[in-house]
């Protein structure tokens, strides 16, 4: 059975319905169009255990910065606001509301008017969402927006490019809502070229050059965080943003050098794996091209001062910004991140805030997964590095209409009322 695909075309206003069998014979690809909506009843959805809870159950709610967070989710009903008709946030049908653009039409015209003073900031959050705790285990890890010196032009040490996106990569939907990148060959829809084919210079003399680097692995990082800032020899500074990937599977290094017998699982982490790297030099390629998965980018205007844009198109804000799987957590949707243990370092970590589902990542599959945004320069690099913590998370569900004090968590779904008490979970 041939397998649909929604494929966004480039220079079209909407999404294109295309069979695997579909020849691509006269079409003009342009620049390809990372639209968060098209073929939305694709769109992916999963199925999560959950269960609601009071705000009182949050720890640290009391403490924390409620007007901040009001205007976070003003920021997200500006974008929602102006996404198309029909867009779906993404998010597990187990949640009762949050999925559609509609179910925050209510909220956002509340959040408009709350005044700047934090006990009507908080009446707001607890009026007008209800918490709901995942039941798996989270487990959190981090990441950065790096820096990395680059010259715009190739010679002496810089030898490594960075490419634009290929103007036949594509990007689309299968029938299952997942998101897969590719291009036509013979009339079939494959992956693009994997990195070593990459890397032997499949793509040299198409233009594509955005800069160069001084190293295979200062390219690896920055495809890994998937934005960056370029540091020129003059001091200043480009920024660059995630443009698309070619398709193919994404394979940590740190699970490649455990399964060679080079380094021990516990022993992972960013710095761990740059200085492996730095000190085996005559086995960087082999190991970076044990990843087939290889990312484009795109130069970007923004200040020093201002973080990357995430896959729901706003930028990033540090420490409140979160990478998840939408299939469970829709972009949009507060979460409160409940972590307390031990670091990679064993130093005892305590943090428990509300960040905001903003972004996704290749490598964040699963109901309880998340990944922060941390910042820029080197603490945010040396935190994100340490950071693999397990803990709690809890969605706060958008409502249609406000709760009045007091009230029961709402239970069940938008289509389907489920007989269930306190604290009984959802599923």
């Amino acid at each position: 059975m041939m397998k649909t695909r929604c494929l966004f075309m480039p220079g079209w206003g909407n999404s294109v319905m295309m069979k695997r069998r579909f020849s691509s014979a006269g079409l003009v690809l342009g620049p390809l169009m990372l639209l968060l909506a098209g073929c939305m009843p694709g769109a992916p959805k999963g199925r999560m255990d959950v269960a609601p809870v009071s705000f009182s159950q949050l720890p640290g709610w009391e403490g924390e910065d409620h007007t901040a967070l009001v205007n976070m989710v003003r920021l997200e009903c500006l974008r929602i606001a102006h996404l198309p008709a029909g867009t779906s946030l993404g998010g597990a049908v187990t949640l009762p509301y949050g999925r559609d653009m509609k179910d925050w039409k209510n909220v956002c015209v509340a959040a408009s008017s709350v005044r700047s003073n934090r006990t009507e900031a908080r009446q707001f959050f607890e009026s007008w969402f209800q918490p709901y705790l995942v039941q798996q285990d989270a487990f959190y890890t981090g990441y950065y927006d790096p820096e990395v010196s680059a010259s715009l032009t190739q010679g002496g040490e810089y030898q490594i490019p960075v490419y634009a996106r290929p103007k036949d990569l594509l990007r689309g939907r299968d029938e299952n809502g997942e998101l897969e990148y590719g291009h036509w060959v013979n009339s079939v829809f494959r992956p693009y070229d994997d990195r070593a084919t990459i890397n032997s210079g499949s793509l040299e003399g198409k233009g594509l050059e955005l800069a160069w680097l001084k190293s295979p692995v200062d390219l690896l990082f920055l495809q890994t965080q998937g934005s960056g800032r370029l540091r020129l020899p003059d001091g200043q500074q480009v920024f660059l943003g995630y443009d698309g990937r070619n398709g193919r599977p994404y394979v940590p290094i740190g699970r490649v050098l455990v399964k060679r017998g080079l380094m021990k699982s516990e022993d992972v982490d960013a710095q761990s794996i740059r200085d492996w790297l730095a000190n085996n030099p005559d086995q960087v390629a082999s190991v970076l091209e044990a990843n087939p998965s290889y990312v484009f980018f795109r130069r970007t205007q923004r200040t020093a001062d201002e973080g990357p844009t995430g896959g729901f198109g706003l930028p990033l804000t540090p420490q409140r910004s979160l990478a998840v799987d939408r299939r469970f957590v829709g972009y949009g949707m507060p979460v409160w991140v409940n972590i307390s243990g031990k670091d990679a370092q064993g130093r005892f970590v305590t943090w428990s805030r509300m960040v905001f589902a903003q972004d996704t990542g290749s490598d964040i599959r699963g109901a309880a997964r998340g990944d922060l945004f941390l910042g820029w320069g080197e603490k945010a690099a040396r935190i994100a590095g340490d950071m693999k913590n397990h803990g709690q998370m809890m969605v706060l569900v958008p409502l249609p209409e406000a709760k009045q004090a007091g009230e029961q968590p709402v239970v069940g779904t938008a289509t389907e009322v489920m007989a269930a008490g306190a604290g009984q979970t959802a599923r």
